[in-house]
């Protein structure tokens, strides 16, 4: 499946970016993604620094003419969100993604493709590798964890780099520099509650919304795609009443990461009346 990716022009750059896509990468897990950088960097012969953190730094001196110029930084990160549609099988910790060629885009087979930030890094790579590309010095640096918490970037420690200018390859349009970003606030909010046991004649349900597109929370924001979150939400609001009569309680889930528009949703649902028929049209109730 992975072959066509590797069909693609410049090939440098779709070769590197499946090689980075056959090794899990997970958020936190990157283990085997810093080995293989770091392999990568001590296959060149360019010297390869693995920090505290797990930061991988590759510098490759400058091309004839340009050894005395600016050092340059180029960044990305090496983790990935992994998430995957509830009907795929498939196992972050052990899997390489199957990526495919629809038209004039490359997807992945019911999971994320990693292309945040595996195309920044395979981009790097292609240039570390180059023997054609003219450049000033180059400080590669991969981060970790990104995606969950900059650990690599809050832990990296000063004096590794030297470059007074770095680019980070973590954007969404390849023709457009930003020199400016908004920040980001997780919240987790924890409470307490007494369980009790279901009264007679109750019967429980599992409502589920599955089969989104989802999509990135930021980037994807404007297309109007649904969120299971909602959906969830209003079909419980909807039915209060008919097949949500009686609901002491309930509870629901739905999404897996923060950067990503929740896909999947499940409510467990108590009632003494089986879903109308109104509802069991409408929605799958299992």
């Amino acid at each position: 499946m992975n072959e066509a990716v590797r069909a693609l022009e410049p090939k440098a750059l779709w070769n590197h970016f499946a090689d980075l896509n056959a090794v899990p990468r997970a958020s936190k897990k990157e283990e085997r993604v810093i080995q293989f950088i770091k392999e990568f960097g001590e296959k060149l012969g360019l010297p390869t620094h693995v920090d505290e953190a797990g930061n991988v730094i590759i510098k490759k001196p400058g091309t004839k003419g340009k050894e005395r110029m600016t050092p340059v930084a180029l960044q990305s990160h090496l983790d990935m969100v992994h998430q995957k549609n509830n009907d795929t099988n498939f196992n972050f910790d052990t899997d390489g993604i199957k990526m495919k060629v629809d038209g004039d885009w490359v997807k992945a087979d019911g999971t994320t493709l990693g292309a945040d930030n595996g195309i920044g890094v395979a981009t790097i790579m292609s240039i570390l590798e180059s023997k054609d590309i003219p450049h000033p010095p180059l400080e590669a640096l991969f981060t970790i964890d990104e995606e969950t918490g900059m650990t690599g970037a809050f832990e990296l420690k000063g004096g590794l780099l030297d470059a007074h200018i770095m680019l980070n390859l973590d954007t969404e349009d390849d023709d457009e520099l930003t020199i400016g970003c908004a920040g980001g606030v997780d919240v987790t909010a924890t409470g307490k509650y007494a369980s009790e046991a279901a009264p007679q004649g109750i019967k429980g349900y599992r409502l589920a919304v599955k089969g989104l597109t989802g999509g990135h929370s930021g980037t994807e924001i404007h297309l109007g795609r649904g969120n299971a979150n909602k959906l969830m939400n209003r079909i419980l609001l909807e039915n209060e009443g008919t097949a949500s009569a009686s609901l002491p309680s309930r509870a629901v889930a739905s999404g897996t990461r923060s950067h990503g528009k929740a896909s999947p949703a499940s409510a467990c649902l108590r009632t003494r009346c089986r879903p109308s028929p109104r509802t069991s049209k409408h929605y799958a109730i299992r």
